[in-house]
């Protein structure tokens, strides 16, 4: 049998792009020999939805497309991820379900049973689940369907969480084929191996093949990665489709060769590079925009976001504005220079001393008697996000933020100043993985200036300033904000682990103390298993000590 996997980059509520999507792959795998064609969980309108399923037209007219795509489906049937209405009157309003479509007709209806509610995900406050996966005949094919997270119910590889497990049923059915429509976004730590692993055991379990189609592209702060696979009833992965890249295929399951798609498999770094790129890439047009701006200054982050853009966008649609002080130095205004170059983008130098000036004589009667302090440095930062919102407006290009996930976590970012923005490119990216990752950016050349990523960081908002004039080394602060806020450890847990008391309760503080900036921050896009944003819900006043 030959299997067309779809893996195709929808938006959300974009109903006629992506039925367009739908049918052009349809067509496509088809003419290739497919005899059946997968796409991934919710092609019809996207995924996730979120609260737009609570809109009174938003079920019934992605219904109506399925409708469409349906009868264009012809002898070939496609598996197609949608909502589906629950038209009983217990429970949610809706289903997260997968249409087999054939003869312009749909012929049968599964429905998801493990509904993800931890990190991103919220299912149970839409989506009723089924009691038991979809089972069926096609052509003396006995054919299980299951939809992304039931795969993941399998308890002698995932997760304990739910009471029973889709797999489990499926091992009894003596099923022929097992198809699992997904969305399942990235994240460094192991995903995509976890991914082989539950896709391989859920083969072995049923004893036939199983088909997995994932979704890719980015979508608001998720980056959907692809990498659709198919593994025989022998578990192994005899098909892998491309990483962070719209991709298609038709695989004979009768295949004896492994076919993998270059990146299938991939390092880290090129991972996070790619994951940023696509999410960077979908956020801006997905939205509207065609050209971003940065403000450039010097500094290994602006680098590391303008080098992103460059290469998301094109750099003749990125405009990098350097915006020093009275205080920057002159190797920050000629690295900018030169990261420009480098990246071919548009470049402008907007000096701000005298806006700083004004401000600060304007505020005198009000501040005479108090002593220069942090409030100066911030009217820096803040001049710069006037004027970068400004030219944001005028150019209708998106301003790109440039703070990373180490100083999102303890604060070290002005709100309103360099915070400005509609997308903060590396929030979930640590310090250390910025440099890291600006090293393996120039493997090839040196884009980013070598002094760029050598020389101390520094806000540059006093004189001679230096981050580790208020912080730890950046390898002590990352492992001390990995510790605490992504795998919930206490004050005791890192002592413990051997770092500094009085650094630990500091950095903690800190955390705790600027929860409200992050609630003001751009979205940014997520790479670590918990990053800062809709996974992440913790108070803004509270008083808990950990």
């Amino acid at each position: 049998m030959k299997i067309g996997l779809a893996q195709i980059n929808t938006t959300v509520g974009d109903l006629a792009g992506n039925q367009k999507l739908i049918l052009d792959a349809y067509q496509s795998l088809v003419s290739q020999g497919a005899e059946l064609v997968v796409y991934p969980e919710l092609a019809v309108c996207g995924y996730p939805p979120r609260d737009l399923l609570f809109k009174r037209r938003f079920v019934p007219d992605q219904l109506a497309s399925l409708e469409q795509i349906a009868n264009q489906i012809g002898d070939a049937p496609a598996v197609i991820g949608f909502v589906e209405a629950n038209e009983t009157q217990s429970g949610r309003d809706f289903f997260n379900s997968a249409a087999f479509c054939q003869n312009g007709k749909i012929q049968q209806i599964g429905r998801k049973s493990l509904l993800p509610t931890y990190d991103v995900f919220d299912e149970d406050r839409y989506f009723e689940p089924a009691d038991l996966p979809l089972v069926f005949t096609w052509q003396d094919q006995k054919v299980g369907v299951t939809i992304c997270e039931d795969i993941w119910g399998n308890t002698d590889i995932s997760r304990e969480r739910y009471p029973h497990a889709p797999v489990e049923y499926l091992k009894e059915q003596n099923l022929d084929l097992h198809i699992n429509l997904s969305a399942s976004p990235w994240h460094w730590g192991g995903k995509g191996e976890q991914r082989e692993g539950l896709v391989s055991a859920a083969s072995k379990a049923c004893g036939c093949p199983t088909v997995y189609v994932n979704a890719v592209g980015g979508n608001d702060e998720l980056i959907f990665d692809g990498r659709s696979m198919v593994s025989n009833s022998q578990g192994q992965i005899i098909s892998g489709l491309s990483a962070f890249a719209a991709d298609q295929a038709v695989v004979d399951l009768e295949s004896t060769t492994a076919s993998l798609a270059e990146t299938f498999r991939q390092e880290l770094m090129h991972n996070i590079e790619d994951a940023l790129v696509l999410g960077l890439r979908d956020y801006v047009h997905k939205s509207g925009f065609k050209k971003a701006l940065i403000g450039l200054s010097g500094g290994i982050d602006s680098a590391v976001v303008a080098a992103i853009a460059a290469k998301a966008l094109g750099p003749e649609n990125v405009t990098g504005v350097s915006l020093p002080s009275a205080i920057s130095s002159d190797h920050s205004k000629s690295d900018a220079k030169d990261l420009a170059e480098n990246l071919g983008i548009d470049f402008h130098t907007v000096a701000i001393a005298d806006i700083v000036a004004s401000a600060e004589d304007t505020l005198s009667p009000l501040t005479a008697g108090y002593g220069r302090d942090v409030t100066e440095e911030n009217i820096q930062a803040r001049a710069r996000g006037l004027l970068l919102m400004a030219l944001s407006n005028k150019l209708g290009a998106l301003l790109l933020t440039t703070g990373n996930k180490s100083e999102l976590a303890v604060g070290y970012c002005t709100l309103y100043g360099d915070m400005c923005g509609g997308l903060a490119v590396i929030s979930d990216l640590p310090k250390t993985k910025v440099f890291e990752l600006s090293r393996f950016m120039n493997r090839d050349k040196p884009t980013i200036p070598v002094n760029t990523i050598e020389k101390p960081p520094s806000a540059e908002l006093r004189p001679d300033q230096k981050d580790e004039d208020s912080l730890p080394p950046y390898d002590i602060l990352d492992g001390i904000l990995e510790g605490y806020v992504e795998k919930g450890m206490s004050t005791k847990d890192l002592i413990e682990q051997g770092y500094d008391p009085d650094v630990v309760k500091d950095m903690i503080r800190k955390v705790d103390l600027n929860e409200y900036k992050r609630k003001q921050a751009a979205p940014g896009l997520k790479l670590t298993p918990l990053a800062f944003g809709v996974g992440r819900r913790i108070p803004i006043v509270q008083r808990y000590v950990s």
